[in-house]
């Protein structure tokens, strides 16, 4: 079951995405270091693929949709696993996890095939 739809999947990722560059600065852990970058470039990284993507809120329409949510799954899981794959975990990781999981879970639950219906 996939219910969420791919207008709803759009809004979410500029705001999801607005609200990863943001973390750092609102969660106080903005030293400049890898913490903060990998959050900064998973981010702009969602917004910019948003933008490109062949869906309701996409402005070039570029990348089909079943692709832009595998770059969703992947840069949830990357984010997720981030404090571990770079060695920060000591300083910060709650913040990475919840957003790569839930990166990961917008993925999983969004539907592409409502996409094409959408479009005709």
């Amino acid at each position: 079951m996939q219910p969420i739809t791919p207008r709803l999947h759009g809004v979410l990722d500029y705001l999801v995405g607005t609200l990863i560059v943001a973390t750092p600065w609102l969660f106080g852990f903005a030293s400049g270091g890898v913490e903060t970058w990998v959050l900064v470039a998973a981010g702009a990284a969602t917004i910019a693929y948003s933008a490109l993507t062949d869906y309701e809120l996409g402005l070039a329409h570029r990348i089909p949709l079943p692709i832009h949510l595998a770059l969703d799954f992947m840069i949830g899981a990357a984010v997720a696993f981030s404090p571990w794959l770079f060695g920060f975990a000591d300083l910060v990781r709650a913040p990475h996890v919840v957003l790569g999981v839930f990166d990961v879970g917008l993925a999983l639950l969004t539907s592409s095939r409502a996409a094409a219906v959408e479009a005709e």
